[in-house]
């Protein structure tokens, strides 16, 4: 389970553990980690819309989690989320996670 500490996701492993080998890894720092790899898998090709890219990657798992932990209640989920409601059913709708 994710730990939040001032507004720190530390991530954890399937195991529980730390990611980084009993060190708090920031979710900063695993996007980040992600991020140089994408890169260097890139070689010197540079990709076009890189931060919608990266939004739409972050954004619906942490809708699909977020709604999957409030069991479906979309006011607890915009509440979680920090956005309002009608925001989050534009981008449910979105990522058609609702009609």
């Amino acid at each position: 389970m994710n730990i939040i500490e001032s507004n720190v996701i530390q991530m954890t492993g399937n195991t529980g553990h730390n990611v980084s080998n009993n060190t708090s890894a920031g979710l900063s720092d695993t996007v980040k980690k992600s991020l140089l790899q994408f890169f260097d898998e890139l070689d010197d090709n540079h990709p076009n819309n890189l931060y919608d890219m990266v939004l739409k990657q972050i954004e619906l798992p942490l809708l699909e989690i977020v709604l999957d932990r409030v069991d479906g209640n979309q006011s607890k989920a915009a509440e979680c989320l920090g956005i309002n409601r009608g925001t989050l059913r534009k981008k449910l709708k979105c990522y058609d996670l609702i009609k």
